[in-house]
């Protein structure tokens, strides 16, 4: 089940979506103030993922068979959390993004756990229109949990 797809995906008001292709898409309630912190937001069937930037930004979504590791030196940011897939197949996609036009990759229906690290979130304009920072998203087969937040950027 590896896979791995470099995007550049439009983080319109700082974020951009994973989510069950059947799943509504709405995370308009669920981006509270500790969503925003911690760059995460979940509603069923759908995981928010938060950005430094409100523009285009570089994301690699990898699929994996089993959890991977992480070196917490190497990233800015890291949290995770749980996604349901009823469907079969998941999208990502910008917040705004018309979700028949977004990436739908298949992906057996189950339990998943989904990890966001951030690179590069300090080296943004004055403007906050430019920057190096990245977005690496990895998904893997897990129990339901809770989120975790496992580096948090001071930025």
């Amino acid at each position: 089940m590896r896979q791995t797809h470099d995007l550049v995906l439009l983080a319109d008001y700082f974020q951009f979506r994973l989510q069950d292709a059947s799943a509504s898409g709405d995370l308009s309630a669920a981006w509270s103030d500790a969503a925003v912190e911690r760059m995460l937001a979940l509603a069923p069937g759908v995981v928010g993922l938060g950005t430094v930037r409100n523009m285009t930004v570089p994301v690699r979504l990898a699929l994996l068979e089993q959890a991977p590791g992480i070196d917490l030196d190497a990233v800015d940011h890291a949290v995770e959390g749980p996604l349901q897939v009823e469907s079969g197949r998941v999208s990502i996609a910008g917040c705004t993004d018309h979700l028949p036009d977004a990436l739908h990759l298949p992906l057996a229906s189950g339990s998943y756990r989904v990890r966001l690290s951030a690179h590069g979130l300090d080296t943004l304009s004055d403007d906050g229109l430019h920057g190096d920072d990245r977005y690496l998203v990895q998904v893997w087969p897990a129990a339901p949990g809770e989120v975790q937040v496992l580096k948090q950027w001071a930025g």
